[in-house]
C-alpha cells in the first residue's frame, strides 16, 4: 500500500512536470464507484493552472496559492504519471488532466480505492480530517507527546494518522525493527531515550525511502523490508523473523533483538 514515500514521489512528479500549464480538458477512464471530482468541479478548473504542490502524510495536493486544490489519495494501488501527448498510457488510468501543449497528468489505480477531490484549501482539509503532524516534519517534543503518552501498543500508535500522518505498516515495522522494540510494547512504557531513538529511526527511514523515489530494491539489504517472511533469518542478529497481529495489523519482527520496554 502506498505510504508517505510513495506520496512524496508522486508529489515530486507532479511538481516537476505538471505545474504552470493551462488545463485544457479532463478525460475519464472506467470510474464506477470511484470518488472523483464532478463534471462541474472539473469544468471550473479548465483554463486555470496548477502552480504549487503540497503533501501532508499520505495526502497529496496540487493547486494554486488562492485555490482551489485537487486532493489526491493513492489508496491501495494508485500512482500518478506525467506524460507527453502520444506516449503509451498505462492500464487502469482513471482520470487524466490534459494541458495545453499536449502534456497530461494521469491518475492510475487498478483497484479503484484511491480518490481525488476538489478542495478549497489544503490546510483546512488537513485540519478537518484531524490529521496529526507530518511524519517527516514533526519535532522531538511533539513526537514524544503524540506517541510516548499512548497507553496502547507502540505499533498502533505509529499507525494512527491522527497522531502521526504518513507512517504505514511497512515503515512502522521497519522503525521498530531498527530500534529493537517489540511492536506490542505499550508506548507509554518506553523510556524517553527509546522514544527519541524511535523518532530518529522513523525520520531516517522515511528520508532514505524518499531519496530512492520509493524504489525498495535500492534500500540496504539488512532492512526488514527485504526479509518480511516468518521463519527468515534476521539480517541484524542471530534471531528469526516472526509475524503476529497487533491492533488488527500484521506485524513482522525479530524474536531476539526486539524487546519489550
Amino acid at each position: 500500500m502506498p505510504e508517505l514515500p510513495e506520496a512524496e514521489a508522486a508529489r515530486k512528479r507532479i511538481a516537476d512536470g505538471a505545474l504552470n500549464r493551462t488545463i485544457e480538458d479532463f478525460r475519464l477512464g472506467e470510474v464506477s464507484h470511484m470518488d472523483l471530482p464532478s463534471e462541474s468541479e472539473r469544468q471550473r478548473l479548465i483554463g486555470t493552472q496548477f502552480t504549487r504542490t503540497h503533501r501532508h502524510g499520505k495526502y497529496i495536493f496540487v493547486g494554486s496559492k488562492s485555490g482551489p486544490w485537487l486532493h489526491i489519495h493513492l489508496g491501495m494501488s494508485g500512482s500518478v504519471r506525467v506524460l507527453e501527448e502520444g506516449a503509451d498510457l498505462p492500464d487502469y488510468v482513471r482520470l487524466s488532466v490534459l494541458f495545453e501543449g499536449g502534456r497530461g497528468l494521469h491518475f492510475r489505480d487498478p483497484r479503484k480505492f484511491g480518490r481525488i477531490a476538489r478542495v478549497e484549501d489544503a490546510e483546512d482539509f488537513v485540519a478537518e480530517k484531524g490529521l496529526g503532524p507530518d511524519a517527516l516534519r514533526i519535532g522531538d517534543n511533539a513526537f514524544a507527546e503524540a506517541i510516548g503518552r499512548t497507553k496502547g501498543a507502540v505499533k498502533s500508535a505509529l499507525l494512527s494518522q491522527k497522531k502521526l500522518a504518513g507512517v504505514g505498516n511497512l515503515w512502522a515495522d521497519e522503525a521498530l525493527f531498527r530500534t529493537g522494540i517489540d511492536p506490542e510494547t505499550r508506548a507509554c512504557d518506553l523510556s524517553a531515550e527509546r522514544i527519541g531513538k524511535l523518532h530518529g529511526a522513523v525520520q531516517d527511514i522515511l528520508k532514505a525511502v524518499v531519496e530512492t523515489d520509493a524504489t525498495y530494491s535500492k534500500l540496504p539489504g539488512d532492512w526488514l523490508i527485504h526479509n518480511r517472511e516468518a521463519g527468515r533469518d534476521c539480517p541484524r542478529c542471530s534471531g528469526t523473523i516472526a509475524k503476529k497481529t497487533v491492533g488488527g495489523r500484521t506485524s513482522y519482527h525479530c524474536l531476539t533483538h526486539q524487546e519489550a520496554a
